[in-house]
């Protein structure tokens, strides 16, 4: 029942000799679960050995205080899933391992590649035998080892890793863990966030910086696009195995993925949301008693529009914290209810007003109808739908569900027929310049806008579409 976008996962990293890395990994996750909801997984190194532990569900569900005690080391990594490609079953779930001559390693991926059909024919596997594209730039990680004659040396695996990165096309933020080090590394368009955390005695990565936060490090800085980062004992270094290009970050970090009290590019996430709601308040303004969002992502732009335009700020939903995103609803009655049960009205702040709703984003727009006809039922005068993002048209390839364009509803209504069909008495969505200038204040570049544009930011094979049909 949650039509809201889907992103691919969360990744952390520590590299900590002496702490307890597999629980400080643990609430490292439990800040990103927000990122993967479908499954998680810790792996932890002693130096000698490697321990892996992984499940569906979510990070409170799988790991208790037991089971993180035997996990014991100085490093690891952990990762929280949402499958964009391969299926949500236990085979999928990651971190993925692999032990390849004096080797072994674990590697943790978020993003999406675009070029898994032709890797794959090179390695001579079929992808459907691999599971996934984390599962890919294992088996061609382990591949680049055993074409080496190993001693067991951690310079081989930085090798043999810097040799697989140029072969990879799409999102990719990684971490591995080796014996000994942690590797980190973004793709050369930055699709996808990672972070370089300092510790009084260690180093953390994440995708994240409230991961950061709730393990008490502190940010240095964003791993740069194209940049590889080997975390040892002799401290962080970086290199940059591919060639310079112009950034992309997934704009929809800030519209919807990324945690309100985290930072990117820069900038406040809480904030940035706040001058997409001002901005549209400047855009198209309207007469109304009180500006309601829906929760949660929306908020702060619905305080941004408020105090723009002057209207005052309602809280019209109480959100139940406590449903996953699936709700298991045989019939579309029960669906219908499946939307009362995540969001309630609050009924003496709706009836009889005049409305400004706030949503982040429109994708589908079914969960969204059902809201609207909840704010009728509850009594609202009018509905002006106010969006801050421009209409989602086209499918992301990068790490985003949104591979069906038949599914987006704005590549196949006009906003009239999208107002229309969701009841709405208005509706206006932000301008794409305003909503890149609210991001990136006074910048034209460094972000990704395909889903919204369909100007990708790298070339899309024929393959990676068909994969999809």
């Amino acid at each position: 029942m949650d039509d809201s976008p889907k992103e691919a996962c969360g990744v952390f990293g520590l590299y900590a000799p002496g702490n307890p890395v597999s629980h400080l990994t643990y609430l490292g996750l439990f800040a990103l679960q927000h990122r993967g909801q479908e499954a998680a997984g810790i792996a932890v190194s002693d130096g000698q050995k490697m321990w892996v532990d992984k499940d569906t569900g979510l990070v409170s569900t799988i790991f208790d205080d037991r089971r993180l005690q035997t996990l014991q080391g100085d490093l690891a990594i952990g990762h929280t899933r949402y499958s964009t490609t391969g299926s949500g079953d236990w085979s999928n779930c990651q971190p993925v391992y692999r032990d390849v001559r004096r080797h072994q390693f674990a590697l943790a991926h978020n993003g999406n590649l675009v070029n898994t059909a032709q890797l794959s024919a090179d390695l001579g596997i079929p992808y459907d035998g691999i599971g996934s594209d984390s599962g890919l730039v294992a088996e061609l990680l382990a591949r680049e080892l055993s074409d080496d004659a190993c001693n067991g040396d951690q310079q081989e695996v930085v090798d043999a890793f810097t040799r697989t990165i140029p072969q990879l096309s799409g999102a990719f933020s990684l971490v591995l863990l080796g014996s000994d080090f942690l590797i980190g590394a973004r793709d050369p368009q930055g699709f996808r966030p990672l972070f370089l955390g300092q510790l009084d005695d260690g180093w953390v990565l994440a995708s994240e910086t409230p991961a950061l936060d709730v393990v008490g490090a502190e940010t240095v800085r964003e791993i740069a696009p194209g940049e590889v980062v080997v975390i040892n004992a002799g401290g962080v270094h970086s290199m940059t195995p591919t060639p310079a290009v112009e950034h992309a970050l997934c704009s929809f970090e800030f519209v919807y993925f990324a945690r309100p009290d985290g930072n990117l590019l820069g900038q406040n996430v809480h904030r940035v949301r706040q001058r997409m709601g001002e901005a549209l308040a400047r855009q198209d303004p309207v007469q109304a008693d009180a500006v309601v969002p829906i929760p949660e992502s929306s908020v702060p732009g619905a305080q941004g529009y408020a105090r723009e335009s002057g209207i005052p700020f309602v809280d019209g939903f109480v959100k139940n914290r406590y449903i996953g995103r699936t709700f298991i609803a045989p019939n579309q009655e029960l669906r219908s209810n499946a939307v009362r049960i995540k969001l309630n009205p609050i009924r003496e702040n709706i009836e009889g007003q005049r409305l400004v709703v706030v949503e982040d984003s429109i994708i589908r727009a079914t969960t969204l109808r059902e809201t609207m006809r909840m704010m009728r039922k509850a009594g609202a005068a009018e509905i002006h739908l106010r969006v801050l993002s421009p209409p989602y048209k086209w499918p992301c390839w990068f790490g985003m569900d949104t591979t069906d364009r038949s599914k987006l509803v704005a590549s196949r209504m006009s906003v009239e027929e999208i107002r229309e069909y969701l009841g709405a008495d208005s509706l206006a969505y932000l301008d794409i310049d305003d909503m890149v200038e609210a991001i990136t204040p006074g910048k034209r570049t460094g972000l990704c806008t395909a889903c919204l544009t369909g100007d990708y930011p790298i070339p899309v094979p024929d393959s990676a579409i068909a994969a999809v049909k």
